[in-house]
């Protein structure tokens, strides 16, 4: 991969984790206020319970993301980065823009999920 390809990459990796961080910092301000909400009965208390799963649900997919994003730049960093894991393969320009934290090519990706599907 060329380094004004993998500078391109880096960049929206780099802004997509500038993005999670604000959005779990909002996450987390929000779940903070629905801790502090007074509830008056039980269907405020089952409104607010709900909330709060929604926004640790989001949290936890946030930071999963985040991980996959701090993996990613990892590689960048140590020239892997856009190389199947599975099959040490280019990962196709198209998969990584539509998915920059990609690790698998489609091919090995489809591989992944029919076996996990199959467990």
């Amino acid at each position: 991969m060329r380094k004004n390809e993998v500078k391109f990459f880096e960049d929206m990796l780099l802004t997509r984790k500038k993005q999670i961080l604000e959005n779990l910092e909002e996450t987390l301000k929000d779940i903070s206020l629905l801790k502090h909400n007074d509830v008056g009965d039980e269907a405020d208390h089952a409104a607010v319970s709900t909330g709060r799963m929604i926004e640790e649900a989001i949290n936890q997919q946030l930071t999963k993301e985040l991980h996959e994003i701090e993996y990613a730049l990892g590689k960048i960093y140590t020239g892997t980065y856009g190389v199947c894991e599975m099959c040490e393969e280019d990962i196709s320009f198209q998969r990584l823009k539509v998915k920059p934290q990609a690790k698998y090519c489609i091919a090995c990706r489809e591989i992944i999920e029919k076996s996990a599907n199959n467990k």
